[in-house]
């Protein structure tokens, strides 16, 4: 963080929104917002204390009772109204993702759309919370069972998606009955104000979504808080580990959604072509910012092997590279100067453990010669399982070949990796497909599809180090995290005597 004396005067500040407005911050702990592009400091965001948590929680708790005994319908008439209001405001939403992370324009459209559809998911609350119902189960004795709202639940949201994330967690989380704390990612806080701002608009009533701002400080207030009910978050595993373990300890439900490092089998019998083409644009598309980024190409033969990365280099060395609001751009800048020097560190790392470095991304030329935080795409072959390029998330542009002689040695490869969030294989076998899908032990599985996040009304996790928890996110798993199961059995006797044996239904 640097002195707020050493800032220009004229730098805005990000509020907090806390019970249906925006609540200032101060300078005394706040951080900065970059323009990617650029590299210049665009503006301020101020870091919550425990008291403007308490706040946020308070207003969300205050907020409860009402919004959870609002009927379901109209509930869900909210989410219509601001799904419509998303969709008009869908261009300055996307510039204002791409200004503060550094995707281009189109991607951010499509971040909002995977996004809306979670939100139309959520329009059809009052189906998804019907109850079973049983009648006689006993002389004179019906059963039924119905889904009840947590209370005040929260969400810790990553850089990569802005809109997308949040929009996993708090359509479902609202529509069931529960109100919602917000905590994006103090690296591009703005959209996080905006959709808030939209749900205002939408007719949601104050203290029901709330947004706070922060770093690690804010997080653990929420986690201690004895008001939230449940964390949801995504972001990399040993935070997710975190917020997991000291969530529970605190006696909340928690879903925390870790790395990924992700696989992509091309078997000797695919479309190189297709390959190709899947391979470029998941490994590199928003300059692999992605938990469901492909960086893992994973051969099968080394005639394989060879044919992709003669295909490949060439194309990712001709990846057009520039300003994110410029629409003939393929891949922006990463989100931080920082994050930016990480992933240049893991190449350095690459060369040094003797994988063969194909294309070297550090040296690349920016299109209109802009001076942020850009990286080229970068390609290591004959990558060994033992390098930690291979081993960790790298979380940018870089993308690795492995090669295995046998599609059960592929298998291998990805089921003793340590993530397991998703994977893909490109084959024009149906045979090799369905093998690969029922043997691959991994959340999410692609057939010629390389990123496979799968559609609002499924849910999207990992298993092992990608996910703490037992539920997945959104989809009917967001549904059963947002809510808890309650059964009611009655009877409405004439008379009745006491019984002091095991009650059994007659």
């Amino acid at each position: 963080m640097l002195n707020p004396t050493e800032l220009p005067s004229s730098l805005p500040m990000v509020s907090h929104w806390i019970g249906g407005r925006p609540v200032p911050g101060g300078e005394s702990r706040a951080g900065n917002i970059f323009n990617p592009t650029t590299g210049a400091i665009a503006a301020r965001v101020p870091f919550a204390s425990d008291e403007q948590v308490n706040a946020a929680v308070a207003a969300a708790r205050e907020a409860y009772r009402g919004w959870a005994a609002t009927p379901a319908p109209r509930r869900a008439r909210v989410m219509f109204r601001f799904k419509e209001l998303v969709e008009n405001a869908a261009d300055e939403v996307a510039r204002l993702i791409a200004h503060e992370h550094g995707k281009t324009v189109s991607d951010a459209h499509g971040e909002l759309a995977r996004g809306l559809e979670v939100v139309e998911f959520a329009c059809g609350i009052p189906h998804l919370l019907k109850g079973e119902f049983s009648e006689n189960v006993g002389t004179g004795v019906d059963a039924y069972s119905m889904r009840q709202p947590l209370g005040v639940v929260a969400g810790i949201t990553p850089f990569n998606f802005p809109a997308m994330v949040p929009m996993w967690m708090f359509p479902i989380a609202i529509a069931s009955g529960n109100t919602f704390v917000l905590k994006p990612a103090e690296r591009d806080p703005s959209t996080a104000v905006r959709l808030a701002e939209l749900l205002k608009q939408a007719g949601l009533p104050d203290g029901v979504f709330n947004v706070i701002h922060g770093d690690k400080q804010a997080v653990d207030a929420l986690l201690r808080h004895p008001d939230v009910a449940a964390v949801s978050f995504v972001g990399s595993t040993p935070v997710a580990r975190h917020i997991y373990l000291e969530g529970t300890a605190n006696g909340k439900r928690v879903q925390a959604l870790g790395g990924a490092k992700n696989h992509l089998v091309v078997m000797p019998d695919a479309d190189l072509e297709q390959a190709t083409e899947a391979l470029l644009g998941a490994a590199f598309g928003s300059a692999g910012e992605r938990c469901m980024a492909i960086s893992v190409a994973v051969a099968v033969g080394d005639e394989v092997a060879d044919r992709l990365v003669a295909k490949l280099s060439p194309r990712i060395k001709a990846l057009r590279i520039g300003a994110s609001d410029d629409e003939s751009t393929e891949m922006g800048p990463l989100v931080t100067r920082e994050h930016l020097e990480r992933v240049r560190g893991y190449i350095d790392t690459g060369v040094s453990e003797g994988a063969a470095l194909v294309v070297d991304g550090r040296t690349v030329e920016v299109r209109g010669g802009h001076r942020g935080f850009f990286l080229g795409g970068t390609l290591f072959d004959r990558v060994r399982p033992d390098m930690r390029i291979y081993r960790e998330e790298i979380f940018g542009p870089v993308l690795v070949v492995v090669r295995v002689p046998t599609e059960d040695a592929a298998i291998r490869l990805i089921n003793s990796h340590a993530y397991a969030n998703g994977t893909a294989v490109f084959t024009g076998s149906g045979d090799a497909a369905r093998s690969f899908a029922a043997a691959i032990e991994v959340g999410m599985v692609g057939i010629n599809i390389p990123i496979p996040v799968p559609m609002a009304f499924y849910s999207f996790g990992g298993w092992r180090s990608s996910l703490f928890g037992d539920h997945h996110i959104y989809g009917m798993e967001g549904v059963r995290f947002y809510t808890r199961m309650k059964c009611v059995t009655q009877r409405w006797p004439k008379s009745s005597t006491a019984e002091f044996t095991m009650p059994v239904m007659k």
